[in-house]
């Protein structure tokens, strides 16, 4: 193996860890057409279908990202209007997370069986439907069950989109594919805290969070009339000892823990940051509006071309080497944003966004070519770590705000890039043991 990719990529025949085979074969549900399913069929770019499947799915995570981060740029009013510190306004986005993390896998088993188009579509069928009810919540805490029953339903997204993609798309394409769909995620990001802080400018956050909420109906009916029906999937069985086995193969698999560990530890950094960094410029000396502070996110655009750009980026550097470059970028970010100028903060959030949405681009897509069965228990273990680190990040963000400022959000973050550092390094070890042919110490 070589060492420059020891972190990212595909497990070799001779592993010890393969990934677990799927359950036998089973007559095709309604959701799969009768069609070929060699791999010579699988979209490519440029090829019949992949720009219709790239903007469905371009509008899948438009919608859920709009609606998962929805209350982040609103947390100052929502302190103000309910009374409330910012560290029980960030419940509003780390239910939201936390509840996709947790019912991430269950609804990756879901898609095993009735197909990943039809868990996509219920789910957000289901977490529109919360939106539009958020607005009325008459308390914090009817807020944050909404919140997380809206987060619970939308884990059938990420659970399934990368399992769809890597079924569809030919493995050479499949970076390309999913920098796309994480391209989509930024854009429902920026859109949803831009919309969000200037409509709340001038008419509170409940209309806000409502405007969302419309907006992600209008994606949610979009993608189902444009997303193609799946050529290769093959529905599997949804007995627990099946699954179980499934996901313990997984989590045996070194590699898959590492990237795991990668997906929550970038995401910690993420979470924590753009919690809190509305407190941040909303506060003396900046005392930015709210609809100033909302167009902050347009720094989501970063995330969408460095999404777009990480196969590119990993083709020139290996995925071991993209990674650290994701990294070393978010850490210049980090420190960049300790400054004192509104300027130099931007930047700073530049490199950040651009840095995280890079490093998170080439784990999941690692993710999807390394379990060649059961990708979707694969890619929902990885969504489900990736939304630990966001909850994580939220809490342990805007405490540390509370205790030491920006600079203990800032600390927060740097440790958690120096993880990635750290496993990304072992992993390259990891490698050069196996390619000798020497055992693990």
């Amino acid at each position: 193996m070589d060492a420059r990719t020891s972190v990212t990529s595909p497990v070799s025949p001779s592993s010890p860890h393969p990934s677990a085979p799927d359950a036998p074969d089973v007559p095709d549900s309604p959701d799969v057409p009768s069609a070929p399913g060699g791999a010579d069929s699988r979209i490519s770019p440029g090829g019949p279908g992949f720009r219709r499947m790239s903007f469905a799915l371009f509008l899948a995570g438009v919608a859920t990202f709009a609606l998962l981060y929805s209350t982040q740029a609103l947390l100052p009013l929502i302190s103000g209007d309910l009374g409330v510190s910012a560290g029980d306004a960030s419940w509003t986005v780390a239910a939201a997370t936390g509840g996709l993390a947790v019912f991430v896998l269950p609804m990756s088993a879901l898609s095993e069986r009735y197909g990943r188009r039809t868990v996509m579509t219920a789910s957000l069928a289901v977490a529109v439907t919360v939106g539009l009810l958020v607005p009325f919540a008459p308390s914090l805490g009817a807020l944050v069950a909404l919140r997380a029953l809206q987060g619970a339903a939308l884990a059938g997204v990420p659970a399934s989109a990368t399992a769809y993609l890597a079924e569809e798309v030919r493995p050479k394409a499949l970076v390309t594919a999913i920098g796309l769909f994480v391209a989509g995620n930024s854009v429902g990001g920026m859109s949803g805290r831009v919309i969000t802080g200037w409509v709340a400018q001038e008419w509170g956050w409940r209309v806000a969070v409502g405007v969302i909420g419309v907006l992600a109906v209008a994606c949610a009916v979009a993608f189902r009339l444009l997303l193609p029906a799946p050529k290769h999937f093959r529905p599997g069985s949804l007995r627990p000892r099946v699954l179980l086995g499934t996901v313990r193969t997984h989590l045996a698999n070194p590699l898959l823990r590492r990237l795991y560990a990668i997906g929550a530890l970038f995401m910690t950094v993420f979470g924590g940051v753009y919690t809190v960094i509305g407190y941040r410029l909303a506060e003396a000396p900046f005392s930015l509006p709210q609809g100033i502070v909302g167009s902050i996110f347009l720094v989501y655009l970063v995330g969408t071309v460095a999404a777009s750009a990480a196969g590119r980026l990993v083709g020139r550097l290996g995925r071991r080497g993209a990674l650290y470059a994701a990294g070393g970028t978010t850490t210049a970010g980090l420190l960049l944003s300790l400054a004192g100028s509104l300027p130099l903060i931007l930047l700073g959030l530049v490199l950040i966004t651009g840095g995280f949405f890079a490093g998170h681009a080439v784990a999941s897509s690692a993710v999807g070519r390394t379990a060649t069965r059961g990708r979707a228990q694969a890619s929902a273990l990885y969504q489900s770590a990736y939304y630990v680190g966001s909850s994580v990040g939220s809490t342990v963000g805007a405490l540390a705000f509370h205790s030491g400022g920006w600079a203990g959000t800032v600390g927060v973050g740097l440790v958690a890039v120096a993880g990635v550092v750290t496993i990304t390094v072992l992993g390259t070890r990891a490698a050069r043991v196996e390619r000798r042919g020497l055992a693990p110490a």
